[in-house]
């Protein structure tokens, strides 16, 4: 990798990290590249991104971002999954640590805010953006259905008031 290569990187990771809303700092401890490469598929799927960087490199990257405190857990094998959904990286990555030991969770962070091991894993237990939305449409559709039952309600009483007394009358 020569000077622009690097600077090149550098750039494009500062730009990721400015915009992202998390970031976990997983290590890799020798996964192969079909594991990598479902890790990484997963990943975009989820609308994240994985990227494997030299320390140094992303060290540079952090600065100017929110993020220049997560530069500790940069040592070793690291890679850094970011996502603009707070809580999509960090779930893809802490479900895919749980079915291969060869990817361990380091720490993250969001925004200022450091987490360790045990808030990253806390991040991935909330829902989703998008698990959040269909929540809240449901609950903003069900009073308005009640509303719609309770209003036709008393009309199909009378009808069938109505039809009792019909059914009187012709027997």
């Amino acid at each position: 990798m020569d000077r622009t290569e690097k600077a090149e990187a550098v750039s494009s990771l500062n730009a990721t990290l400015g915009s992202a809303a998390a970031v976990v700092v997983v290590r890799n401890l020798g996964m192969t590249v079909a594991q990598s490469t479902v890790l990484r598929q997963q990943m975009r799927d989820a609308g994240a991104d994985f990227r494997v960087t030299k320390n140094r490199l992303a060290k540079i990257a952090l600065d100017g971002t929110s993020y220049t405190g997560i530069g500790d857990l940069l040592t070793g094998p690291t890679a850094l999954a970011t996502s603009t959904d707070p809580v999509a990286a960090a779930k893809i990555a802490v479900e895919f640590a749980k079915t291969n030991d060869k990817l361990e969770i380091v720490g993250g962070g969001m925004g200022d805010v450091v987490l360790d091991v045990d808030g990253v894993k806390a991040l991935a237990s909330l829902p989703s953006l998008d698990e959040l939305r269909a929540k809240i449409i449901g609950l903003v559709q069900a009073p308005a259905t009640n509303v719609a039952q309770i209003a036709a309600a008393p009309a199909g009483q009378l009808a069938r008031v109505f039809g009792a007394y019909a059914a009187k009358e012709a027997a």
